[in-house]
């Protein structure tokens, strides 16, 4: 008994050690996610001031496909020792494992929940093809054109996907889901014509406010600022659309857990910073309420829980 005591206060003074050297080199952040949507730009705000603060570089490296689920998978094989993080939108966390066929990885269980950040508004965005010039003429078009109108989301399961089919369900129309692989891709063909519209979590919004998209509605709380006639689905009666659970930082699940607090601890005071805010302000992400992994933890499992039952009234099926 003795002996075993001592291991484990050995165990203890070792892991306390480690954690407070770490890092003491790299950091890989994976995102599970293309280049360009608003994960992977607040990823890359936060490494950048990560680098600086902790003396080692956080490595931001983009792992799209899968339904986030490369990414993933390239995290829980690394060792759980810190330098390897995941970057994630919920929606890959807590919606995409009722829809994806793996039941060999779930990151709920996989991954621990480190930080999260903030979630956002969705953007109804048009390409300025689509013959309609507000919220109400959009609807009417799309309610004379059933199957006709594709809208492009960052992949299967993610909020976008998620608020297209609640829109579809209490809006009365039929909008065809195209899947990316992230909001970057989906934005390039929404400007190019190739789908009408999207649920734009943000990165169309300079596109809107140089008159290349046009924005009709928002998913969200409250009208944006620089779109001041832009009215909320709410205020149009259309309820229950919005941009889904927060972004946040993972660990794989044995990763020490001086780590994931110190990480934790070093991410909200970041987020509390001028400079930080003021990106996520441009991208119009609304910022999560300050949570502990714990608290993290239990968000994690109890939006999981409420889309576990959402998606069968949406009718989403599970991959084959």
């Amino acid at each position: 008994m003795n002996k075993f005591i001592v291991a484990l206060a050995a165990a203890l003074i070792a892991a306390t050690v480690h954690a407070q050297t770490w890092p003491s080199k790299p950091v890989r952040v994976i995102v599970n996610v293309a280049p360009g949507g608003v994960a992977d730009v607040t990823a890359r705000v936060l490494g950048a001031r990560l680098t600086e603060t902790l003396g080692q570089t956080f490595l931001i490296e983009n792992k799209a496909g899968g339904d986030g689920y490369i990414g993933f998978q390239d995290a829980v094989r690394s060792e759980p020792d810190g330098y390897t993080l995941v970057y994630s939108p919920g929606s890959s966390v807590m919606i995409a494992p009722h829809i994806v066929n793996r039941p060999d990885l779930n990151p709920t269980t996989a991954l621990t929940a480190v930080a999260a950040t903030g979630g956002v508004s969705l953007y109804v965005m048009l390409n300025p093809n689509v013959p309609a010039k507000n919220f109400d003429e959009f609807l009417a078009h799309a309610r004379a054109n059933p199957g006709k109108l594709n809208y492009g989301t960052p992949g299967n399961g993610t909020s976008p996907h998620i608020a297209g089919e609640v829109f579809n369900r209490e809006a009365k129309v039929k909008l065809n889901h195209i899947p990316y692989t992230g909001a970057g891709p989906a934005l390039q063909d929404l400007l190019g014509g190739q789908i009408e519209l999207a649920f734009d979590p943000g990165v169309g919004l300079n596109a809107a406010r140089g008159g290349k998209l046009r924005m009709v509605a928002v998913a969200g709380p409250v009208r944006h600022a620089d779109f001041p006639d832009v009215p909320t689905l709410d205020e149009k009666g259309i309820r229950g659309v919005d941009g889904g659970p927060h972004f946040g930082f993972y660990a794989p699940a044995a990763t020490p857990r001086e780590i994931v607090q110190r990480m934790n601890r070093e991410v909200l005071r970041l987020m509390q910073e001028p400079q930080v805010l003021e990106r996520f302000k441009a991208l119009a992400v609304n910022l999560a309420k300050p949570m502990s992994p714990d608290e993290f933890g239990a968000y994690v499992k109890g939006e999981y829980a409420r889309y576990e039952k959402l998606l069968p009234a949406l009718s989403i099926p599970r991959q084959q």
